[in-house]
């Protein structure tokens, strides 16, 4: 019973954009420390491919379920890893761009800090999301406000 409530609705969606912008925050991190390091490449993930696959995970639950319940079909890329156990490990290999410097580094701290504020903005939204989500689960379960 448990499984299906939090496989309804957009909690599965939230769950993984969630886990996304968690690991991405590692990844932006990483090269937040190497910004200064000699031959080091800053690389990312593809946010906008990770986007559409949600999406597409999203409309394929949607064709085979006839509505929005079931598990999330979200399949691994190049970039995003999917685990058998729903966890999600990240490979990134889109460059930054940025420009590249004498010691070969192709640093962009302003762009950085910028993806770092985008990222973890993003982590509120779906965490708030997702909190409103169980809110209302917990209401409906306990019948109480």
């Amino acid at each position: 019973m448990f499984g299906e409530l939090t496989n309804s609705g957009a909690i599965p969606t939230l769950a993984a954009a969630l886990r996304f912008a968690g690991q991405r925050q590692k990844v932006i991190a990483h090269n937040i420390a190497n910004v200064s390091t000699p031959n080091f490449i800053q690389k990312d993930v593809s946010v906008p491919e990770f986007r559409e696959a949600l999406a597409n995970a999203v409309e394929e639950r949607r064709t085979a379920t006839g509505g929005g319940s079931g598990p999330l079909p979200l399949a691994s890329s190049d970039e995003v890893q999917i685990r058998a156990d729903g966890g999600m490990s990240l490979h990134p290999d889109t460059p930054t761009g940025g420009i590249l410097f004498h010691d070969k580094n192709n640093r962009d701290l302003e762009r950085l800090m910028q993806d770092s504020v985008e990222n973890a903005a993003f982590y509120r939204m779906n965490v708030d999301l997702l909190r409103t989500r169980f809110e209302m689960l917990k209401v409906a379960v306990t019948q109480r406000p």
